[in-house]
């Protein structure tokens, strides 16, 4: 995590060993606004290329997300507000879950976290790029740059390499990306299309769609409509992802959690109006996933006489997918950074440039995702190695959402005396509850996952889901093999990674030894750890 102020270590806890010399105390200087960070959030989790896929189920898509909000988001976001205010040292999701488990399945986490965006960055370039084809003032034309491989590559490498280098100017620079970008291409775009959508049908227009009760509630006993409504549930992924940031706002224990609220309401808003709005002017069977979207725009601007804003708001567009990819890279390898710096990757992903960012480990992943858009746009012989691809990024991201539901109902049983500033209503009942809904949520979600995509060509089903659980099995078996090649040397003499709080209980001082209550595996960092008061 970026700051642009140094931080002091937390106070010694019992059984410290304390340096000779005190620590000058510095204050913080917050980088980002409440705001700010709500709009971190939002452009994190909010997206609307995704209103298509859910827009061709009518009135339905009301069910759909609101059923996802309730079993995915909601418990998310007060997992997230209790965990990154209980806990704000650095670490995020890799802090909650050691925290909770130890070293190792907090590995498991982050590597999740990472593994799946970097894949899933070509996906969300793709439909910026295509966005930016129907700026013309022909839409046909404009059509014919969409399929343009080599325009959508151009633009894809562009515009991340671009993100990349802004994310790397730290947390002021890609906060304000992200709050601008997000209320122009994400914020001021949907709300168009709201006002829009809904003044068409009340103007007496007939929508393409069915209105009545009946209408809402989907049939399940149609199983495609299972498998949408557990799909739906990572349109809401995200939200504990700036988590990471949580010390970069002024009085994080009350900023922290208002923010997420303003970012879950406004995302439950957006996607439940928005995707009506498109399921009003699109014709069912005309619903595309890439371009459906600008043509619901294009429609309702022709119908409203302001045809010229179409180009206008397929940059703003644009512009959201930029502020999203900025968000997205920043996240995760600030995270990343923390827990290289303490001690768990090697040298080569420590390095900084002067903003504090982690040069390496973005311009590793720059390089990588500029290799998987080589492959997946202008090789079209790969395109159903990557549908599996992107079945695994849900599939890894699903993982670590389950360490962290478990590790909120662990804490709460292992370390019930923690300060919690904020804490999930209801007691031990309350968190139970809420981080047993996520769970199951996102355990059913898994599981769903697995099952091949009725609408896409996948070949044999039997291979399909063979390599999906064997590429989970070996990107999951990562961050394991790192852990036991870990070495002493890897720690940065001056990490301010806090110690664990199991790392610390009932320790004699000037010794390493472990507290009889860590987690089982967190034994094997005992060889690893350096004194309380190194580095």
């Amino acid at each position: 995590m970026a700051t642009t102020t140094a931080q002091t270590n937390p106070a010694p806890q019992s059984g410290h060993l304390t340096s000779k010399k005190p620590k000058r105390t510095v204050k913080q200087v917050a980088t980002i606004s409440i705001f700010g960070l709500a709009m971190l959030n939002i452009v994190a989790v909010l997206s609307l290329r995704g209103l298509p896929a859910v827009a061709e189920y009518g009135l339905g898509s009301i069910f759909y997300y609101l059923l996802a909000a309730v079993l995915f988001l909601v418990p998310t976001a007060l997992v997230a507000a209790e965990l990154a205010t209980a806990w704000p040292e650095k670490g995020g999701v890799f802090r909650w879950v050691g925290e909770a488990f130890g070293y190792r399945w907090a590995l498991v986490a982050m590597f999740m976290l990472v593994l799946e965006v970097t894949i899933w960055f070509p996906t969300a370039l793709t439909f910026g790029a295509v966005a930016l084809a129907y700026t013309g003032p022909d839409l046909n034309a404009d059509a014919a740059v969409a399929s343009n491989r080599l325009f959508i590559l151009a633009v894809v490498l562009v515009v991340y390499w671009l993100a990349t280098f802004i994310a790397l100017k730290g947390a002021k620079a890609f906060s304000r990306v992200a709050k601008w970008g997000g209320v122009i291409g994400t914020l001021v775009p949907g709300g168009i299309l709201i006002v829009l959508g809904f003044a068409y049908v009340i103007a007496g227009n007939k929508p393409q769609i069915e209105i009545s009760w009946s209408a809402v509630v989907p049939d399940f006993s149609n199983f495609s409509n299972i498998v949408l409504a557990a799909s739906i549930f990572l349109f809401y992924a995200g939200m504990e992802m700036n988590a990471i940031h949580v010390k970069d706002v002024t009085n994080p224990t009350r900023s922290y959690p208002i923010a997420v609220l303003i970012a879950a309401v406004g995302t439950v808003v957006v996607f439940v109006l928005g995707a009506l709005a498109v399921a009003f002017i699109v014709p069912k069977n005309d619903i595309n996933l890439t371009q459906s979207l600008l043509t619901a725009y294009n429609d309702l601007f022709v119908w409203a006489h302001i045809a010229w804003a179409g180009p206008i708001i397929a940059v703003a567009l644009a512009i959201g997918v930029f502020a999203g990819i900025v968000t997205w890279i920043s996240g995760p390898s600030s995270g990343l950074l923390v827990v290289a710096k303490a001690g768990n990757l090697p040298k080569f992903f420590q390095r900084t440039n002067k903003h504090g960012m982690g040069r390496n480990i973005m311009l590793l992943q720059a390089a990588i995702v500029t290799v998987l858009a080589v492959l997946f746009i202008v090789l079209p012989s790969v395109q159903s190695v990557y549908q599996i691809l992107s079945q695994l990024t849900v599939i890894l991201y699903l993982v670590m959402y389950l360490l962290m539901f478990a590790a909120v109902i662990r804490l709460r049983l292992k370390q019930p005396n923690r300060p919690r500033p904020y804490r999930i209503p209801g007691g031990k009942v309350g968190v139970w509850v809420v981080a047993g809904v996520g769970f199951l949520g996102s355990l059913v979600a898994m599981f769903f996952s697995f099952i091949p995509p009725g609408q896409i060509a996948v070949g044999s089903p039997v291979l399909y889901v063979g390599l999906l659980v064997v590429l989970s099995v070996i990107f999951v078996a990562v961050p394991f093999v790192v852990f036991r090649m870990r070495k002493q040397s890897w720690r940065d003499a001056h990490s301010d990674f806090a110690e664990f709080t199991w790392e610390t209980e009932n320790r004699t001082p000037g010794t390493v030894t472990l507290s009889a209550k860590a987690p089982e595996e967190a034994r094997d960092d005992s060889v690893l750890k350096p004194p309380a008061h190194a580095g």
